[in-house]
Order: C-alpha cells, then sequence, then structure tokens
C-alpha cells in the first residue's frame, strides 16, 4: 500500500495536530507506544529523528508518498528562492489541498477523493488528478450538479476556520474561488520547520 491507511489519531498524537490528516481529536494526551504511557521523560530524539519527524509531518498532512515528496523537493530545490518556502508553496498549489483550504472538503483525503470523482472543475474543466498543479489566475469550481453541491455546501457549513488565506479569493454563491498569489508561510496551518526537511533529503 503506497498511501497510509492505519489509525490516523495515533499519528497526529506522535507528530502533533495535522490538520489536513484529520479533524479529529484523540482523548488521549501522549504519544502512542509503551514509552509514552510511563512517567519516566522520553528519551531525546537524535538530530535524525527530529528531521524525521518534520518529514513525516509534510508526508502525513499532504497524503504524499515518499517518492512524491522526493521529487516536490527536487523541484523545489531547482527554483529560485528560498527552497523551504517554495516546497510549502508547491503542495499547497495542489488541486487538493486548494480544495480543503477552501473549505470544499473537511480533510485532505476528503478533498482528494471529491476531486478523483469529478465534482471539481479548474477554467470550467473537470480535473480529477488530486496533484494537479493550479497557477495564478485558476479559477477552481464545483461541478454545476445537485450532489457536488450539496456535497461541498454541506462541509463550507462545517468549517472550522472561518477566515479564507490572502492568496485566495472564495465566492460562496457560486461555489467557485480564484488563486490570486502564491501562499505566504503565515497562510500554512501546519506547524513545522521546512528546513528541517529540506536537510533530511540534503544527502539524497
Amino acid at each position: 500500500m503506497s498511501r497510509y491507511r492505519g489509525p490516523k489519531l495515533r499519528i497526529n498524537r506522535r507528530l502533533g495536530l495535522l490538520p489536513g490528516l484529520t479533524t479529529k481529536k484523540s482523548n488521549k494526551i501522549n504519544r502512542p507506544g509503551k514509552d509514552g504511557n510511563s512517567n519516566v521523560e522520553s528519551k531525546k530524539l537524535t538530530e535524525y529523528g527530529v528531521r524525521l519527524e518534520e518529514k513525516q509531518k509534510l508526508k502525513f498532512n499532504y497524503g504524499l508518498t515518499e517518492n512524491q515528496l522526493f521529487r516536490y523537493v527536487k523541484e523545489a530545490r531547482r527554483r529560485k528562492g528560498v527552497t523551504g518556502l517554495i516546497l510549502l508553496q508547491l503542495l499547497e498549489m495542489r488541486l487538493d489541498t486548494l480544495c480543503f483550504t477552501l473549505g470544499f472538503a473537511k480533510s485532505i483525503a476528503q478533498a482528494r477523493q471529491l476531486v478523483n470523482h469529478g465534482h471539481i472543475t479548474v477554467n470550467k474543466k473537470t480535473v480529477s488528478i488530486p496533484s494537479f498543479q493550479c497557477r495564478l489566475n485558476d479559477v477552481i469550481s464545483v461541478k454545476e450538479k445537485s450532489t457536488s453541491k450539496n456535497l461541498v455546501e454541506s462541509n463550507l457549513k462545517d468549517r472550522q476556520v472561518a477566515a479564507i488565506p490572502g492568496h485566495l479569493k472564495l465566492d460562496t454563491s457560486k461555489l467557485e474561488a480564484t488563486v490570486l498569489d502564491y501562499c505566504d508561510r503565515n497562510d500554512v496551518g501546519l506547524q513545522l520547520d521546512e528546513l528541517l526537511v529540506i536537510e533530511y533529503y540534503s544527502r539524497r
């Protein structure tokens, strides 16, 4: 299996809050595993362990395979600018991530399913590839079908985060959004140090 299908709350307890993975919250506060439930202070992570956990945050939050994430890192290195920020911008410009950010879905996994099932259009054309890389001024909208609209409207009502990031413009009456710009670092809801992810892949 290429994608993670296991318990999501367990991952949240180990890595911290991952908004794209699940909206559920665990009643347990300790890290999973035998050591997490003991009163003894957890062993300090090595430098490699810290970098690995930061990489895992990206992988699980955005629902990527190892190979996909490595390809994004290579592309971020190739482009001019701050590599860590470019990596996040590439991930945030994925169609499934944008649908989640706009509130069309409750998680990135659900957004991926929305796209796979043909509920989403880009510039009036149906796109069924979740990893589709959107560009500036692209218009993302919901298909003109009652099932598609009802599903998205229900998710928008239950949306926990009210504010839409400044690089996106959403028209809720039309269920249509426009990509105005690339995201800023502050627009990314995931708490991580992206530079440690770049360091993790530095030897590859």
